[in-house]
């Protein structure tokens, strides 16, 4: 393993990158609990709160993939400057709107414009494969990736929560702004790994979401963040109702730990098996976990059955990102990642809206199935992609 990333990790401008993506992508994990803690501080409604926060999410989900669209025709270091200008703009003005006590209209006004922040998991990854085109040390750069994005958000909820309880309300948004300028600004002097404008992107084309195997992974990964977010809530509610909501902080943390593990592990290995069997293997291992995430009597067992279930997380991710890299047209790259994070964010959004419910109507354990069915459904979309994969010619990993 240490030799696999000793290499990566030498390779001129890998370093840099990485501490870029790092810290430009740590104020996604910060912005949605920032959003909602600090509303529920000054407007004193979860339920406004709830109402702001998923209308970003939702905004992102449909604006994200065009600015990555935009990204891909002119170029990230002409797109990046004004959509992130126009985003933390946003996000500043929906603080300000919470500070002055603002009507609602002005915090949904503000927080729909917030979503066209660019995604910038998605420009860090076009920029690994711009860095490494044609070289076996991407799935590894993929790899590490994944484990920075764990590691946001590991740290990012939690550091948007105690910025709003500690210092003032609006201290969460307004230092996940920050982070992001700063981490965009050290993204943007990367000129060599930026990718390059490519003719065809100049004549626009159908959008990515409709080019294989990209609708298909997009949904595949919205199961995975739809057992996230059942999770979540899940977590939260067992936790509750056996009188140690502390112990929520640990279940989630061992998944991220899980997740980690399997990323760094598998970034490491040379699986000579054709992708489309690796994703399958990979939604196997999904679906085992989360039967036992059903099964699991209390916080304890939850917290052993999602650190087996993070294990797969990282990997299924990789693999999806290589799919994509292999088969879509370079001029489509950054736009088809986008939708894949999209997946991910409307499945986790999805799956925590349901599963609140069903916790409200049926009791705290009721997430636990919502899981399973997600993590079956998962398998099923897999099953279902070998022959769309087949179909663009997706070469074996490594």
């Amino acid at each position: 393993m240490a030799n696999r990333y000793g290499e990566l990790l030498r390779t001129p401008g890998v370093v840099t990158l990485a501490l870029a993506g790092g810290v430009a992508r740590l104020p996604g994990a910060m912005v949605g609990i920032g959003v909602i803690t600090m509303l529920s501080l000054t407007q004193n409604s979860y339920g406004l709160a709830g109402a702001v926060a998923a209308t970003l999410t939702l905004a992102a989900a449909f604006l994200s993939p065009q600015v990555s669209r935009l990204a891909d025709r002119y170029g990230q270091s002409r797109v990046l400057p004004p959509a992130v200008g126009i985003g933390a703009s946003a996000l500043l003005a929906l603080a300000l709107c919470s500070w002055l006590s603002a009507p609602s209209w002005a915090l949904f006004a503000c927080a729909a414009l917030a979503g066209c922040l660019p995604s910038i998991p998605a420009m860090t990854r076009a920029r690994w494969a711009r860095l490494l085109d044609g070289r076996p040390l991407l799935p590894t750069a993929f790899a590490l990736d994944s484990v920075l994005s764990e590691l946001a958000f590991v740290i990012g909820p939690p550091l948007a929560i105690a910025l709003c309880m500690g210092w003032f309300a609006e201290a969460g948004p307004i230092c996940a702004v920050l982070m992001l300028l700063l981490g965009a600004a050290v993204l943007l002097r990367q000129k060599a790994t930026e990718p390059p404008v490519h003719p065809d992107a100049q004549h626009g084309g159908r959008p990515a979401l409709f080019m294989r195997p990209v609708p298909t992974l997009a949904l595949l990964l919205g199961t995975l963040g739809a057992i996230n977010g059942a999770i979540d809530v899940t977590a939260v509610a067992i936790a509750k109702a056996e009188g140690s909501p502390s112990a929520a902080s640990w279940v989630l943390a061992l998944y991220a730990l899980g997740s980690a593990t399997g990323g760094l592990t598998f970034g490491a290995l040379k699986p000579a098996l054709p992708l489309g069997r690796l994703l399958l293997y990979c939604c196997v291992a999904t679906a085992l976990s989360s039967i036992l995430i059903a099964l699991a009597p209390d916080s304890a067992w939850l917290a052993a059955a999602m650190l087996l279930s993070g294990l797969s997380f990282a990997p299924t991710l990789i693999v999806a990102m290589e799919m994509v890299e292999k088969s879509v047209p370079r001029a489509r790259l950054t736009e088809s990642l986008t939708w894949l994070v999209t997946g991910i964010q409307l499945g986790l959004a999805g799956g925590a809206s349901l599963c609140g419910l069903l916790t409200d109507g049926y009791g705290p354990r009721a997430g636990q199935s919502l899981a399973l069915a997600a993590g079956l459904a998962a398998l099923l979309v897999a099953a279902m992609l070998p022959r769309a994969a087949r179909s663009k010619d997706v070469k074996p990993a490594r």
